[in-house]
Order: C-alpha cells, then structure tokens, then sequence
C-alpha cells in the first residue's frame, strides 16, 4: 500500500491508497476490519440480543395485562372478550410497528438507547427515517423464517447484519451514549 502509484499494476481503491497488483482481486473492505464500519465500532449479537429484549419486555407487559382484561371481560360476555381481545393484538401490532418508526426516526428504539446501541444506513451513516424503519422491522419477519438463523447472522457476518439489515442496508453502531429508562425513550 502507497500513496502514490509504484508502477504498473498498482490499482487505487476507494480510500484513496495505491495497492500492488498481487491484492488487485482482494480489495480492502468497505467498512474496514471486521466488527468496524465507516461510522463505528457494530454492535456484537449480545449487545442487539439484549436491546431487543428489552423492547420485547414492554410489549410482553402491556400483553399480559391486556390477555387478563381479556379474560376478564370474556366471563361477562364473548362478544365483548372478542372484541377486546382483537383490538389487543392491533394494539399490540402497532406496539410492534412504532418500535421500528423509533428505530428509523432516533436510530433507536428505547432497548436499542438503554444499552448505547444506534441503527444507521450502511451507506450513508445517517438515520434511515420512520418509514424505513418500519419496513426493516417487518423485514424482521424474514429472520424468523428458517428457524430463525436471520437473528444469529450477526454472530458471523462481518458487518454484523441481520437479514433485515442486508435487505435494509443498515448497520447497527456500538458505543452510542446510553440512557436511562424513560417515558421519552418512547418519544419520536
């Protein structure tokens, strides 16, 4: 590697460096080393784990105490239980769903905030906006299909990408300022 051309053979990437015609079919990785992005250090498989099951916690509680008014208001009448019990699941699939506008808008969802975590297009370094977050939430789905190996990408991927994130192009950086749980984690 050079500043400045050798001679013939030598190719220059896109860092600007000149490189000797034997790494000419190896290029340097657009994100640097591995575990290493252009905008940070990426977030390792336990870091992501936990951040998501944070979120995951929040909306388990706010199911729980929906299933017993369920269960509740099923005694009184099926109708109403039923009817309770559907506008549960779109609540909780809106839950679901404004986690991943966070995602977009912040560049974290409240899990993602709590453990210093930050999602940013791959390309750009910035945040991919609402809409796209919610797209690369429901690209999550594609993780669960086979046995649900698209959540374990980022144990060996070099970016550290889930399925999702490939589909998206998006990265997700570590060492972000933590914060505290709050009601304005939740805020876009």
């Amino acid at each position: 590697m050079s500043d400045t051309s050798q001679g013939p053979g030598w190719w220059q990437a896109s860092d600007g460096k000149w490189y000797p015609p034997d790494t000419a079919s190896t290029p340097a990785p657009a994100g640097g080393a591995p575990g290493a992005s252009a905008y940070g250090e990426l977030a390792d498989w336990g870091q992501r784990a936990l951040g998501i099951l944070i979120d995951w916690l929040m909306i388990f509680v706010i199911a729980i105490v929906g299933f017993i008014i369920v269960a509740i208001l099923s005694a009184i009448s099926s109708t109403l239980g039923s009817l309770i019990g559907l506008l549960l699941y779109l609540a909780l699939t809106v839950a679901w769903l404004y986690l991943g506008f966070l995602v977009g808008q912040k560049g974290q969802s409240p899990g993602m905030a709590i453990m210093g975590l930050r999602c940013i297009g791959q390309e750009t370094g910035q945040v991919i906006g609402g809409g796209m977050g919610v797209v690369r939430t429901i690209a999550h789905i594609i993780d669960s299909f086979i046995c649900y190996i698209g959540w374990l990408f980022p144990l060996w991927d070099t970016q550290r990408q889930t399925i999702a994130d490939k589909l998206v192009k998006t990265v997700v950086l570590t060492n972000q300022p933590k914060q505290s749980f709050s009601v304005d984690l939740l805020k876009p």
